[in-house]
């Protein structure tokens, strides 16, 4: 069975390509520039499934079909017949947006013509497209964020908190610094459970260590200032599009108190509804 079923379609450059993005992140299986002599038999695959992951699908079918457009009308009718939930997405923008993203990117238009020419002509072939469109998605002025809350209310998926994935991770110093990360707090100013009698061989998770470390006087009024920091933080990270953010916490050998803290904060931000995976990268280092 198919609950929700879209078709993604609009002008290069109008923001089609990250539209699928969310479409992915809200769970939906998503294929790009499906050729239309497919449709039905992607449609009759997901109808066989019982994935959870197969009920939502949304698929792009844009000029780059060419001539092949033609068929979109037997789409819609089968969509029809087969009593799919479907709708049209149509992405839009003003020429001299397009024209300006074009420049940004260095991208060719992908009908081969000169920008302009290019987007002409993709009016052309898509006003069959544009006429059967259920919504019309101007993101001309849009930011990322203002993108992907619109899909939000049009979909009817919870916007903010799901189009943000947190990956907590601990680390330690020794070892390198993560690459990947967008937030790094060093926390060695607590004093290090390594060198206490019968905590050496015990890592952040256990129950001696984080008794440990939460009488030291520092701790509490460190992780009240930074869990309030990256609370106040993350909404701002999702107006502006973005759909993961890594927070990183480091200590010298990344088994005690990176481990405890990036644990706490993770309990921090799932109490808060975020969607968030943890990642202990060092914490079986150094074991004897």
């Amino acid at each position: 069975m198919i609950n929700k079923f879209y078709i993604v379609s609009g002008l290069s450059g109008a923001g089609k390509s990250q539209a699928l993005k969310v479409f992915e992140d809200f769970g939906y299986l998503c294929v790009d520039n499906l050729p239309i002599g497919l449709v039905s038999s992607f449609v009759e695959e997901l109808l066989k499934r019982k994935d959870e992951k197969c009920k939502n699908a949304a698929i792009s079918i844009d000029a780059r079909a060419g001539r092949y457009l033609e068929g979109f009308v037997e789409i819609l009718n089968y969509l029809k017949k087969k009593k799919i939930n479907s709708k049209i997405l149509f992405f839009n923008a003003q020429d001299d947006i397009l024209i300006r993203r074009y420049s940004e990117t260095r991208r060719r238009h992908p009908l081969g013509k000169s920008v302009a020419e290019g987007i002409k002509l993709e009016r052309k072939m898509l006003d069959m497209v544009l006429g059967a469109a259920d919504e019309v998605i101007d993101t001309s002025k849009m930011t990322i964020g203002e993108l992907k809350e619109a899909i939000a209310r049009i979909t009817g998926e919870k916007a903010a908190k799901k189009l943000l994935n947190i990956s907590v991770l601990s680390f330690g110093y020794k070892y390198g610094v993560p690459n990947d990360a967008d937030i790094i707090f060093d926390v060695r100013f607590i004093t290090n459970p390594n060198y206490i009698h019968g905590l050496k061989y015990k890592t952040g998770k256990d129950r001696a260590v984080k008794t440990y470390i939460e009488k030291q006087k520092e701790f509490k009024p460190f992780f009240r200032l930074f869990s309030t920091l990256i609370a106040q933080t993350i909404p701002g990270y999702i107006k502006e599009g973005k759909s993961h953010l890594t927070i990183a916490a480091g200590c010298t050998g990344g088994r005690h108190r990176s481990v405890y803290t990036a644990e706490t904060l993770a309990d921090f931000l799932k109490k808060k509804k975020y969607i968030v995976q943890i990642n202990h990268r060092d914490i079986l280092r150094g074991r004897q």
